[in-house]
């Protein structure tokens, strides 16, 4: 299930905010917890069982944390915790990949390979094996006390808002808030803004963009010109950034209503100058833990230059690998690392001279064509047609691919699309928070027509987006695959 399903906004809510409020303060993480599993349940019924397992493994991970005093003993307890975790996450999520390549290495002998069933992958297994790991990680140094109560990180890691495409929320981060919080009018107010503003980027602006994006994608490659394909790759620019950045608004907003307060997940990446200030922008949560779990444990920038672009080129490497198990994925992140260490190389140095319209375009140019990588390696086929395809799109953006058969780019993009793909440019600027701040500092009138119009644009919003979900609208969603 997630947040943009009738049956959520119009059921699951509006009973389980009765039920958290109804309830005694003592049992509402109780409740909390039975409506997260319920969650996960309704839209994924077998797939609870691996939810279940892995708050069984980090619980027990976590029982002996509190209670052993041998430092052999729990470091023993992390590091079989640490293999638990990602042997769970290895047989959902790459077991078929691993044995679709042994399979290609077996048959050039003539042997047969191996018979192994297709294994379904749970919903944001990634996100929330990730979570449980950082909350072992925490408790081996020192950084967070183990959860005496196996409840509390059953809701830590289960907790609905962000259980299923993030934030990655530290345990050192809510671990107060999960025994106690107190929630005011404010933050009920602030969290039910913020969830409508993710809905409205969801619903309005990147499902509007998607049905483009996937028709032009979907062409054969001797349709592709090179406009359609950077039509296309800038839609999708506009579509994962909203759909992404739009459900982690939506999270944090419902994790405010019920007292938490997660860290903000995106801060206008697309305002970018260069490649590493993209990555301290987008996916914060998922940075930063590979930043301090991996890059700063393999030594960092610490142990010279050359050590770090190894390091660098890891962490990408396993970045590209986490979005999904395929080469291109692989690809997608050697390509991110690629230009983070050419940077470090001189380039960072050699931009920050020039003018900021330079160094903007260079960075989205960047961006741009790491995420046609991206949307091909999503694509339905994962087949070596997406390698064909990939190449065919990369040579129409440099215009060496001249196609078999013209087509419009107008054949695609409706008036929604390019209204959405609008609002889409605009909201990707810091251009709300500037005028927000404008009104909230004057006085008077001004003042009070800013907060009229911020009612009105919230009720519109909210409107709008409960009418396109009502609808059936196309509503496809990137990150629900990790």
């Amino acid at each position: 299930m997630v947040f943009t399903e009738p049956f959520f906004l119009f059921v699951f809510l509006p009973c389980t905010l009765l039920a958290y409020w109804a309830a005694p303060s003592r049992w509402r993480n109780s409740v909390l917890l039975i409506a997260s599993i319920a969650f996960y349940a309704i839209g994924q019924q077998s797939d609870v069982l691996v939810l279940l397992a892995s708050i069984a493994v980090n619980a027990a991970a976590g029982f002996v944390l509190a209670t052993s005093r041998s430092a052999r003993a729990r470091s023993a307890v992390v590091v079989g915790g640490i293999v638990g975790n990602l042997a769970i996450l290895a047989w959902f999520k790459y077991s078929g990949f691993l044995t679709a390549n042994l399979d290609s290495v077996i048959e050039r002998f003539g042997w047969s390979g191996f018979a192994l069933p297709a294994v379904a992958l749970p919903v944001g297994i990634s996100f929330f094996t990730f979570q449980a790991m950082s909350y072992l990680l925490d408790v081996k140094r020192g950084d967070a006390k183990s959860a005496r109560n196996p409840f509390d990180l059953a809701l830590y890691i289960a907790l609905f808002p962000q259980l299923v495409a993030g934030p990655i929320v530290r345990f050192t981060t809510i671990a107060e808030q999960i025994r106690e919080r107190r929630v005011g009018l404010e933050d009920i107010e602030y969290g039910s803004r913020r969830f409508i503003v993710g809905l409205a980027k969801k619903v309005l602006v990147a499902n509007s963009v998607a049905g483009t994006v996937d028709q032009i994608f979907g062409l054969p490659p001797e349709h592709l010109s090179s406009s359609l394909v950077w039509t296309a790759s800038i839609l999708y620019s506009i579509q994962i950034y909203f759909d992404f950045s739009g459900y982690s608004d939506m999270a944090i907003g419902l994790g405010r209503i019920f007292g938490f307060k997660f860290e903000e997940n995106f801060n206008y990446p697309y305002i970018s100058r260069s490649i590493t200030e993209f990555w301290r922008r987008w996916h914060i949560s998922l940075s930063t833990w590979f930043r301090d779990y991996l890059y700063i444990p393999l030594g960092g920038n610490r142990r010279g230059a050359v050590r770090t672009y190894c390091n660098l080129g890891i962490v990408f490497l396993l970045c590209g690998l986490w979005h999904g198990a395929s080469w291109l994925f692989v690809a997608w992140g050697a390509y991110q690392g690629l230009f983070l260490i050419i940077e470090r190389l001189g380039l960072g140095r050699i931009l920050a001279r020039m003018p900021r319209i330079i160094q903007h375009s260079y960075a989205m140019l960047v961006v741009l064509a790491g995420w046609t990588i991206f949307r091909v390696a999503t694509g339905p086929n994962q087949s070596a047609d997406d390698l064909s395809l990939l190449k065919t799109c990369f040579l129409a953006m440099v215009g060496a691919h001249q196609p078999g058969i013209e087509r419009s780019v107008f054949e695609f993009l409706g008036p929604m699309a390019a209204i959405a793909a609008a609002c889409g440019v605009v909201g990707s600027l810091p251009v709300v928070p500037a005028v927000s701040e404008i009104a909230e500092n004057r006085s008077g009138w001004t003042r009070k027509f800013g907060c009229l119009a911020a009612v009105v644009s919230y009720a519109v919003l909210l409107l709008l987006s409960v009418m396109s979900v009502a609808s059936g609208s196309y509503n496809p969603f990137i990150y629900f695959q990790f």
